[in-house]
């Protein structure tokens, strides 16, 4: 029997499989839909392909050291392309910058935006990069149970102090600039996360310094190759990946975990079980446990996405790869997020057109737009589906007011809705990111990765260290540590 059991194959849990492996320990991971990946994933057609969920990796180190546990070398298994620039802004008043991949570049477009705000531009990014330093050796270097055990890997109180947990994103920012509008770019890395700049902590602020200082990049071909190189990795170690596999619980007798029973009736016995699915679902569903499923339901909810998938003729003058477009109200916009919980009237929107640099993801003469809004999460169901009829041409007609009119050239056209997010990857009111980073003790509400079951682990989005590419491989690893050692 295998020793453990990996409940889905998203990042999380092809990283899990690769740690435990590599620690000699037999494998299999069971994966409900019919490839690997989870919310690293991709749609096709008509000749087009877009990523329909990260289309951005930074900290490629990380995924780097993932496949050197392995003996693998990921530079032979995916072509990494650093973007340049990284991103493209424009603000509400027509105004924009482009955010260049060189650190010197990129300053002096800031300062050319708003003279005077170059230094200050550095100086948020020399602060982020402390911010990073700090959290990368005490928040991100193990699991996380308490404030007490973030406080013991910390060198001296300096630290606490350099990762500015009390203060919000937006404080830092308004702090830093002058300009209303460096200080929205600043709030955006909130959104990283599916959180809000106005609640979640300055420690954010470290995501810019990832960007600028350790490049933001493309996955030749897209983004969901990065998983089947992981899944590629794990089948080198000999973890068995059974895709079209449903869980319908986990198992246990007394205080520890038996092992999985499928969909369809079969019970795979093991010794542990890493799930890689989101808490709430984890502890409603799978292996019931009211007082962890209350602790999973104070945990905040990321925001959800409402995503057009459009394929475009002709090529369009002034697109990146990556571009934002912000709203004039972004405080507006995270209250409709967070507080109201209704479609945003006036978004942010955000293209991804992979074409740019990849024209193997659109037919020739033509781009794949991703476009991309903040929606909150919800609760009902039925109400979602009402609420968003009508709201993708909405966003259409947003784009066009901003100079993105795409009328007559607009040759395929779908819909990504909030309860489609839930639906496919199960989780509770279409949250992205799993729990949020809103508010000051938001990290520590999140639930742990070691489960209230003996041999039961939790990692990805809803789990420590949060929501994010390299964040949920990193909950991998930490799963991963903690069951070996207890296998031991």
């Amino acid at each position: 029997m295998p020793e453990v059991v990996v409940v889905g194959a998203g990042v999380g849990g092809l990283a899990a499989a690769i740690h435990v492996a590599a620690s000699g320990h037999d494998v299999t991971v069971v994966e409900r839909l019919d490839h690997v990946g989870g919310k690293l994933d991709h749609r096709s057609a008509a000749g087009f392909t877009w990523e329909t969920g990260p289309s951005l990796l930074t900290l490629p180190d990380v995924f780097r050291g993932l496949a050197g546990v392995a003996g693998h070398d990921l530079d032979d298994l995916v072509d990494l392309v650093r973007l340049d620039p990284i991103c493209r802004y424009r603000f509400a008043d027509g105004t924009g910058f482009d955010h260049r991949a060189d650190a010197v570049d990129a300053a002096a477009a800031v300062e050319a935006l708003s003279p005077g705000a170059g230094p200050k531009f550095d100086d948020f990014l020399d602060r982020a990069r402390t911010v990073w330093e700090v959290s990368e050796r005490t928040f991100f270097a193990g699991a996380m149970t308490s404030p007490l055990r973030l406080l013991r890997r910390m060198r001296s109180p300096r630290d606490l102090a350099d990762i500015d947990p009390l203060r919000s994103l937006h404080a830092r920012a308004a702090a830093t600039f002058d300009d209303s509008r460096l200080v929205q770019w600043a709030d955006r890395y909130a959104t990283y996360s599916g959180s809000s700049p106005y609640d979640a902590p300055a420690t954010l602020g470290c995501i810019p310094h990832l960007e600028q200082h350790l490049g933001a990049w493309y996955v030749r071909g897209g983004l969901a190759r990065l998983a089947d190189a992981l899944a590629r990795i794990a089948a080198d170690l000999g973890v068995e990946v059974r895709t079209r596999c449903d869980v319908d619980r986990i198992t246990h007798a007394g205080d520890g975990v038996t092992g999985v029973r499928l969909a369809d009736g079969e019970h795979l016995a093991a010794d542990a079980v890493i799930a890689n699915a989101d808490a709430l679902h984890l502890y409603r569903d799978l292996l019931p446990h009211r007082r962890a499923r209350r602790r999973a339901e104070r945990a905040p909810r990321s925001s959800s996405g409402f995503v057009l998938l459009l394929g475009i003729e002709g090529a369009t003058a002034g697109l990146a790869h990556h571009n934002i477009s912000f709203s004039g109200d972004y405080r507006a916009e995270f209250d409709a997020l967070f507080d109201v919980h209704d479609p945003i009237a006036d978004p942010t929107v955000y293209v991804a057109a992979s074409s740019v640099t990849d024209p193997s993801q659109a037919p020739a003469g033509h781009e794949n737009w991703f476009v991309l809004v903040n929606a909150p999460s919800f609760d009902d169901p039925a109400e979602e589906a009402a609420r968003y009829a009508g709201y993708g041409d909405h966003v259409l007609e947003v784009m066009a007011e901003r100079g993105w009119d795409l009328a007559g050239r607009i040759v395929h056209r779908d819909e990504i809705r909030p309860v489609d997010i839930a639906d496919r990857f199960r989780t509770p009111g279409g949250s992205i990111y799993g729990t949020s980073s809103n508010g000051a003790m938001a990290a520590f509400l999140r639930p742990g990765n070691r489960g209230p079951v003996d041999g039961l682990y939790l990692c990805g989005g809803s789990s420590h260290p949060g929501g994010g590419l390299p964040l949920v491989a990193m909950s991998g690893r930490i799963a991963a540590d903690l069951c070996t050692q207890d296998l031991a």
